[in-house]
């Protein structure tokens, strides 16, 4: 478990959020989330922005969502070994200089008008971001008391909601304000010199920012290392310089809590993904133009964040953070059948308010699978994130299902697929918690 400090602050003797370390950790934490939020969110519209620049189908554009969270499948386990050798909040700073490398690759292949580089671009920042979120997922776990924990996580969401709610927005603004003409234009062009010169003025549009995003991650990774975040050790780090095999501690982890776990952890980033990467093709089965539909992901993530808002509130005061996750995947799950039931700018809204929805899911799924893991917890996160991939491989199974089922139809049963596994997870976890933990005095 990880060490307080000798000499506690003021929060830790109170009843907060904040733990024995403060508010400073915290406060640095949330910048970090809300870069996440920035660099994950910007998928959304890029997905239609790569449609256009390289005249893809709905399968081939979405293979920007699927490379990029199939790195967390492939990169989490060596994210964990690395995490375990240096410590979170090294881990952090090297996470960050992966994403830079990631952003600026990408940017230059955009530019370059090569549509594999800019996914091996997407690979590399993905790579970085699983570092990332092996290694501040647990360490603001720790941060404080272990039954606040859905709430800190909660307000590292709202951080990380409002950087997706910018990104999209940012994006939209810088280049993608006339994707729409360009779109109904193209088709028209039959001299290919000037296809390709309209095609790649439209791609120049992206370079800059992802160029200036690369410096300002880099900025971020040396801030980072110089700031004063503490160092927090759980028995998995300070036993890192052991002679036990890496592999032998990694089995050693596995077991039915992590594994269903990892399972319930793919469907609902998938499903979370699905919501806001996917609503803008959703909304274009109904024939709403790409004007509207760019801004979609970021109206997702604006019900999310008010979801954030309401669980910070309501949790641990009102409900638990255990009982929450059953409720949210209820919600979820009666929207999702509205979006069927329902048809145009209603079944779209939806889909948006899954957002609303999705957000608590995480912040008591994610303490819920790690309970427990003790000195495994590097290798538990690892799973866990590796399991985000799902938010890569749902959206590409929804394009795959909706020439078969229709797009509602395809939507609603991968939804109400992942909101009923993560249920059934939760209620069989809960109880066996329940059973294990004597009875406690309510917390006031």
């Amino acid at each position: 478990m990880p060490q307080p400090p000798t000499q506690p602050t003021a929060a830790a003797r109170i009843p907060c959020p904040a733990g024995p370390y403060g508010w400073r950790p915290l406060v640095l934490s949330a910048a970090l989330f809300f870069i996440i939020g920035f660099v994950t969110w910007l998928n959304g519209p890029l997905i239609s922005f790569v449609r256009v620049a390289f005249t893809l189908n709905d399968l081939a554009a979405f293979m920007v969502p699927l490379v990029f969270y199939f790195s967390y499948f492939v990169f989490s386990i060596p994210a964990s070994l690395s995490v375990t050798r240096t410590g979170f909040k090294n881990g952090l700073v090297y996470a960050l200089l992966v994403m830079a490398g990631g952003m600026g690759l990408t940017g230059q292949c955009l530019h370059a008008r090569s549509y594999p580089g800019a996914l091996g671009g997407f690979l590399v920042l993905g790579m970085g971001l699983a570092l990332l979120q092996v290694a501040i997922n647990p360490y603001v776990s720790f941060l404080g008391p272990e039954n606040r924990s859905a709430q800190r996580i909660a307000i590292m969401g709202i951080c990380n909601k409002l950087g997706g709610i910018v990104a999209p927005v940012a994006l939209a603004t810088l280049a993608m304000r006339h994707m729409a003409d360009i779109s109904a234009t193209l088709p028209a062009l039959t001299d290919p010199v000037q296809r390709q010169s309209v095609q790649q003025d439209f791609l120049n549009s992206v370079y800059w920012p992802y160029m200036g995003m690369a410096f300002f991650l880099a900025l971020t990774a040396l801030w980072v290392l110089r700031s004063s975040l503490p160092e927090i050790r759980t028995d998995i780090c300070k036993n890192s310089s052991s002679k036990t095999s890496f592999i032998k501690i990694l089995l050693s982890s596995l077991n039915t809590r992590t594994l269903m776990g990892a399972g319930a952890m793919f469907f609902y980033v998938g499903v979370e993904v699905l919501s806001g990467d996917a609503v803008g093709t959703y909304a274009q089965g109904f024939g709403i133009s790409l004007d509207q539909t760019k801004f979609f992901t970021s109206l997702t993530l604006f019900f999310m964040l008010c979801g954030y808002v309401a669980g910070l509130v309501l949790s641990p005061r009102l409900i638990t953070q255990e009982r929450y996750l059953p409720l949210s995947c209820l919600c979820g799950g009666l929207l999702s059948v509205g979006a069927w039931v329902t048809h145009g700018y209603m079944s779209v809204a939806c889909v948006t308010l899954l957002g609303f929805a999705n957000s608590m899911i995480f912040p008591s799924l994610f303490p819920l699978a790690l309970k427990g893991s003790g000195q495994h917890t590097a290798q538990v996160s690892a799973f866990l994130v590796m399991a985000y991939c799902g938010g890569g491989v749902v959206p590409q199974l929804f394009v795959l299902l909706k020439p078969v089922m229709g797009f509602q139809a395809a939507f609603t049963c991968l939804a109400l697929l992942a909101y009923a596994l993560i249920t059934l997870y939760a209620f069989h976890f809960m109880n066996r918690d329940l059973r294990k933990t004597p009875p406690m005095v309510k917390e006031i």
